[in-house]
């Protein structure tokens, strides 16, 4: 999926240093970027998902 974004300036010239610090293109960096924050919220999600259910097992058995 192509997806253009417009960046401010001073977040496109940190997104061109990091990537060049790090050898890649910036579009690949931002990329990598949005799949990660995606990937973390999914996980932090299911923690804390999982954080409720074990917690109030107890609970929810009592309520079935």
């Amino acid at each position: 999926m192509k997806l253009p974004i417009e960046l401010p300036e001073a977040a496109a010239t940190k997104l061109r240093e990091e990537a060049d610090r790090l050898g890649v293109r910036p579009e690949d960096l931002a990329t990598a970027a949005v799949i990660d924050l995606l990937h973390r919220e999914a996980d932090d999600f299911h923690a804390a998902a999982d954080y409720v259910l074990r917690k109030n097992r107890d609970l929810y058995q009592r309520l079935a």
